[in-house]
């Protein structure tokens, strides 16, 4: 029985708390009481469109008693941030954290009367200090891609009651160890509840393969642990390695003497092993350099998005070309995880971590990544356990400019110096998810670079031609220390969507800039240094300008990674997707799933073969001389035979071609020749335009820069493959 209809809710106080669950149905003090959504947010609500609460929410219920040997549970599903629980009057309990369920046995209470009364104290305390919160709850309280104003609180997941008999499968674990073409290894964990001794059989479905054993319970929890191996299974795969056969796991507790089972859980599973091995991803065996992006929130108010919102953007990433989504510090709804197991996408899931964090939480954080792993365990899709992003205690006013010279400096000493996030936190929530899930890698946190005392550091995170440096910077980067681009999960640029009317464009230039920096993350501090709005004489000029810039920063940051294709690179995630609110920042898609002109440079660069050639300079002189090499890279599981690649130089008044022929192996990088040229003297655009033609692939790719005229008395120049000058 679903909970969903007819809560009503108030701004908690003490005098309210004295008298607050004595009403009754329609009564004089429902009045006083607003209606609010369940499953909902309470800011969704005019009436509390401006509290950060907490809020007492309220319902009346019909139920019939429990029969002899049922047990009645009340579940919540999912509740922003923790919550106190009462029924008719009694404290049932609190709960913590808001991407899992809280069940609480209420089978004494509802065996009193048929009509019942149901509270909850909800609260979603704002964090005022922001390097040291102490909610769990990710992005939602703490990023520059949401509105920081917005208070996620509320009852966002259903509200239960579950009927049981007399043992009940409190906590179940469902993990794929090992998958062959020979077997596949499925460990099974679960919590029984048992009200007496008694003797019971847990029955175990993993497709067409059963699995039964009869064990004595004892009266309270019981902890069991089992496999179940499945012989000549259909493996899972991504949706570029084959199929995504899925399989129903039951479990089920038959009490001695029963034919009925006291409890039947369900999960979903594919069949499949992953391993990373030196950022390198393999699945069943096979490896995968890993295209991906980062996705926040589908829906700012997350309890608002729907199913096909959730397909929707599993079918776009595919699209895009994608292997991999990183669901960036937080866990979504259910229906994300459902859509990747069917679509074939992988997913780098992150635990809801963001920035700094209080001592305090410490325990709470290891508590809820094991629920993480009872949450998600069973998905084929999850790939990647990342414990928390970015564990640094900075706090920047949204919007607003900082100075560069302080924030670099505490933040490569948060780098590189011991700190509680990073030293202490941080690998309990690691050793944490080791313990509960040894199917998948885990990664303590999300980029961290090198550092004492071992020097290793993870993925890293370069935001080259935005925050720092010029957006050419990355290869001069990945030559120097190859061990920084071993897989790079946050690159780009901020731009602005079409879908833009929450920016007022009419009043162009005058935009309501401190707006647009608080509330919808516009950094004009730094478009005035990449983008200047001051360059453009419209709006449109403008918005046009950025999306541009964007996608310039994308295409050659996603070329360059693939260029260093297991050498050292194992794959990429450019961060961002998709806006969950009306916003300006680095996604791709906007917050209606617009396309920017950066999603369709994502998706020209992350097809699966491309030819790519070393970056032109953004000017040269007349008769420099340029050695240009050209790659080809391949993600095809199959060599291509007898492929054609030109390329094309081009100026004012001239031109001249180099042709290059041969087999691509399956899965490679591999250079096809260089171009060596000295610019010729006629100043205006240069441009290398490449072709690949190979059965019904069919490729091309463009590069330019400008011919200037050569200072007075300046010598010429050679510049080398990796674009350094020698004089």
């Amino acid at each position: 029985m679903e909970l969903s209809a007819g809560w009503r809710a108030l701004v908690a106080d003490e005098d309210v708390r004295r008298t607050w669950l004595d009403g009754e149905p329609g009564g004089p003090a429902d009045e006083h009481w607003e209606p609010v959504d369940v499953p909902g947010h309470w800011r969704s609500t005019s009436a509390f469109a401006d509290t950060d609460g907490p809020l007492l929410y309220r319902t009346y219920f019909d139920h019939e008693r429990p029969g002899q040997d049922e047990r009645l549970w009340l579940s919540l599903d999912g509740l922003f941030y923790q919550g106190d629980v009462w029924l008719d009057g009694t404290y049932v309990g609190d709960t913590e954290g808001y991407f899992f369920t809280h069940s609480f046995e209420v089978t004494a209470a509802l065996s009193e009367r048929d009509q019942h009364t149901l509270g909850v104290e909800v609260a979603c305390n704002r964090q005022h200090d922001r390097t040291a919160k102490r909610n769990i709850t990710g992005v939602f309280q703490h990023w520059d891609c949401l509105d920081p104003d917005w208070n996620p609180g509320g009852i966002w997941r259903p509200v239960r009651l579950e009927r049981t008999g007399a043992v009940r499968i409190c906590h179940l674990r469902v993990l794929c160890r090992e998958a062959t073409a020979e077997r596949a290894v499925v460990a099974v964990r679960a919590v029984l509840d048992a009200t007496a001794p008694t003797v019971a059989t847990i029955r175990t479905l993993v497709g067409e393969c059963e699995h039964s054993q009869e064990l004595t319970l004892a009266a309270g929890e019981n902890q069991l642990e089992w496999t179940v191996t499945v012989t000549d299974p259909e493996l899972w795969w991504p949706h570029v390695l084959g199929d995504q056969p899925l399989h129903d796991v039951v479990v089920e507790v038959v009490p001695d003497g029963s034919e009925a089972p006291s409890h039947r859980r369900t999960l979903r599973i594919g069949l499949r092993q992953v391993t990373m091995r030196n950022w390198i991803l393999s699945v069943n065996g096979e490896r995968l350099f890993v295209k991906g992006s980062n996705l926040g929130p589908t829906r700012m108010a997350l309890a608002e998005a729907t199913p096909a919102d959730m397909a929707t953007d599993v079918r776009l990433a595919k699209d895009a070309g994608l292997d991999l989504l990183r669901v960036h510090a937080h866990i979504t709804r259910p229906e994300l995880y459902d859509a990747a197991d069917e679509a074939g996408l992988l997913l780098w899931q992150d635990l809801p971590l963001q920035w700094g964090y209080a001592r305090g939480i410490r325990k709470q954080a290891v508590r809820q990544a094991r629920e993480a792993v009872d949450l998600l365990g069973h998905h084929p899709s999850v790939a990647v356990w990342c414990g928390h992003n970015e564990p640094f205690g900075l706090d920047l006013e949204p919007g607003g400019e900082v100075d560069v010279g302080p924030m670099v400096a505490r933040f490569f000493a948060e780098q590189q110096l011991p700190t509680w996030n990073k030293t202490v936190l941080d690998r309990s929530v690691k050793r944490a998810l080791e313990k509960a899930d040894r199917s998948r890698p885990v990664v303590a946190h999300s980029g961290v670079l090198p550092h004492p005392p071992l020097l290793d550091g993870t993925d890293s995170h370069f935001y080259f031609g935005w925050y720092h440096g010029d957006e050419r910077d990355l290869p001069e980067l990945a030559r120097r220390i190859p061990r920084l681009v071993r897989f790079v999960t946050e690159f780009g640029a901020q731009a602005v969507p079409d879908d833009a009317e929450f920016m007022e464009p009419g009043r162009w230039p005058d935009l309501d800039w401190d707006r647009l920096g608080r509330t919808h993350g516009l950094q004009k501090w730094l478009f005035d240094r990449r983008v200047p709005p001051a360059d453009h004489a419209t709006f449109e000029a403008w918005r046009t300008a950025t999306q541009a810039y964007q996608a310039t920063v994308i295409r050659h940051h996603v070329e360059a990674l693939r260029r260093l294709k297991y050498r050292p690179t194992g794959g990429f995630a450019q961060f961002l997707f998709a806006d969950g609110h009306p916003a300006v920042t680095w996604s791709v898609l906007d917050h209606r799933r617009n396309p920017k002109a950066g999603y369709e440079a994502l998706q020209d660069a992350c097809r699966p073969v491309i030819v790519v050639a070393d970056r032109l300079p953004a000017t040269v002189n007349a008769d420099d001389a340029l050695a240009v090499d050209v790659h080809v890279v391949s993600d095809l599981r199959i060599a291509v035979g007898g492929a054609r690649i030109t390329a094309t130089l081009s100026w004012p008044g001239g031109g001249h071609s180099w042709h290059w022929g041969g087999d691509i192996a399956a899965d490679c990088c591999v250079r096809v020749g260089t171009m060596q040229f000295v610019t010729p003297d006629a100043l205006g655009e240069l441009t290398v335009d490449l072709a690949l033609e190979a059965g019904d692939i069919s490729v091309r790719n463009r590069y330019s820069t400008t011919i200037v005229p050569r200072a007075a008395g300046g010598p010429s120049s050679v510049r080398s493959r990796h674009g350094r000058r020698r004089a």
